[in-house]
């Protein structure tokens, strides 16, 4: 195989919730676009699906908390 042949798509996982709206709110630590932390996004890369999903389910409740400050999705 030569080393310019192109490679299997990988398997999708787990989406990354960034949005490329990032600024971070200084009340709560959070992204405005994504809810999570400096921390969880600096890791994001080298969770598993699960932990992945876990951080997931943390972050309705931490936008609603934005409220008008969530710059993400609605």
């Amino acid at each position: 195989m030569s080393a310019f042949a192109p490679r299997a798509a990988a398997a999708p996982g787990v989406p990354s919730p960034c949005n490329s709206v990032c600024r971070m709110d200084p009340a709560t630590g959070w992204c405005q676009g994504c809810a999570r932390t400096l921390p969880e996004i600096a890791a994001w890369a080298g969770l598993d699906d699960e932990g992945k999903r876990q951080l997931w389910a943390l972050l309705p409740a931490r936008r609603q908390a934005l409220g008008s400050r969530f710059l993400g999705p609605r």
